[in-house]
């Protein structure tokens, strides 16, 4: 199991678009991907438990992915969430 904490540093957070790269991104992966954010855990393959969590620009959350291509997954996941400010999101 790995858990990392991230942080959204583009100007926009985790709305839709983002939301819908993370889904189809995370999809890809047999391992099972959540996302902790203020006491709530959401599926992280599931578009409308990460909308849910309202992750804005500064927010932070806990990344949880377990299975055996955790650490694809995870590194993946995380590069897209840096890399959504460089996307214009």
């Amino acid at each position: 199991m790995i858990i990392k904490e991230i942080t959204i540093r583009n100007s926009s957070g985790l709305h839709a678009r983002p939301a819908s790269m993370w889904v189809q991104m995370a999809s890809r992966y047999q391992s099972s991907i959540k996302i902790k954010s203020n006491n709530s855990e959401v599926d992280g393959k599931s578009i409308l438990g990460i909308l849910s969590l309202g992750l804005a620009s500064g927010s932070q959350f806990e990344l949880i992915v377990d299975g055996k291509d955790e650490q694809e997954a995870a590194e993946s996941l995380e590069t897209l969430v840096n890399n959504l400010e460089n996307q214009g999101e």
